[in-house]
């Protein structure tokens, strides 16, 4: 065959297996970003559905606590709310991010609601004390009174572990920034120098007063954790923090701020900022960039 032939032919062959082959590893790439993405997704929503669990079981210890019908009756109205929730949950896919936003947000709404009843539930049970002391001096005054609030004695340590449920920290406005040399924001990570972490740590009168150290962990596109700024326990695992910062809790909502040095190159996609205190994961969200 001429060769004026042969070597155009032979170089379209070049790059038709070029391209073939960047096609390939493209496709593999991507492959495990999504599959990093899809088990962070299972991995928040199963703890969605262990705290929906964990508040149904609570509204149900609850009930067996108390003798007082219209407050069981509210109680068996949450429960079965809780419940509902949680099998839209299980009957949803990690993948559905606007369902599982709503029902995030409906988590944090059930949690609310819990604390309230946790802490009627203890303002009752100071009552049946103080009661209980009026009865010794003036027998027979107040029979109803102490019949309503004999299924109000809990034991001490049942008492606190709901307590600790109601006092769990929350993260709210959540919002993540890159900025370039100049400390402007960008969108384009490939100028990004800088990472800034905003939220609010919400207020929570139930809450333990002093110091809170905050964890921040962001994870990048391809699932990596970005920055080492120390461990952290958490579900009985240590996980890597990308930053952490100290600050004076007293129960009102407190405003935080974090930055993040960048190291190393950042590529555009989907990152993950995940919230951690008290060995809890108090808020997390998603935010994307070129």
């Amino acid at each position: 065959m001429n060769k004026k032939i042969l070597i155009p032919l032979f170089l379209v062959v070049l790059l038709l297996i070029g391209g073939i082959s960047y096609l390939y590893f493209s496709l593999e790439k991507q492959k495990k970003q999504n599959q990093a993405m899809q088990e962070l997704a299972e991995l928040d929503k199963k703890e969605m559905e262990n705290e929906y669990q964990q508040f149904a079981n609570q509204y149900s210890e609850m009930k067996t606590q108390i003798n007082n019908d219209s407050i069981v009756a509210q109680l068996t109205a949450e429960q079965e709310k809780t419940q509902r929730l949680l099998q839209e949950l299980k009957e949803t896919k990690s993948t559905d991010a606007r369902e599982i936003a709503r029902l995030k947000k409906e988590l944090a709404t059930v949690r609310a609601v819990l604390r309230s009843y946790v802490m009627e539930i203890d303002s009752l049970n100071r009552l049946n004390q103080n009661l209980t002391e009026e009865n010794t001096r003036v027998k027979g005054q107040y029979a109803e009174a102490t019949r309503q609030i004999e299924g109000l004695n809990t034991e001490k340590a049942s008492l606190s572990e709901k307590v600790a449920i109601a006092a769990q920290l929350d993260a709210t406005n959540i919002n993540m920034t890159a900025r370039n040399k100049r400390n402007k924001p960008t969108t384009q990570m490939s100028k990004c120098k800088v990472i800034q972490v905003n939220f609010s740590l919400a207020k929570n009168v139930t809450a333990g007063s002093g110091m809170k150290t905050v964890y921040v962990r962001i994870t990048s596109p391809t699932g990596a954790t970005l920055g080492d700024a120390g461990a952290f326990n958490y579900e009985n695992k240590s996980l890597t923090s990308t930053m952490k910062k100290s600050v004076e809790y007293g129960g009102q909502e407190t405003p935080m701020t974090l930055f993040w040095n960048v190291s190393q190159t950042l590529v555009g996609g989907t990152y993950h900022v995940s919230i951690f205190a008290d060995g809890n994961m108090i808020g997390s969200k998603s935010f994307t960039f070129e």
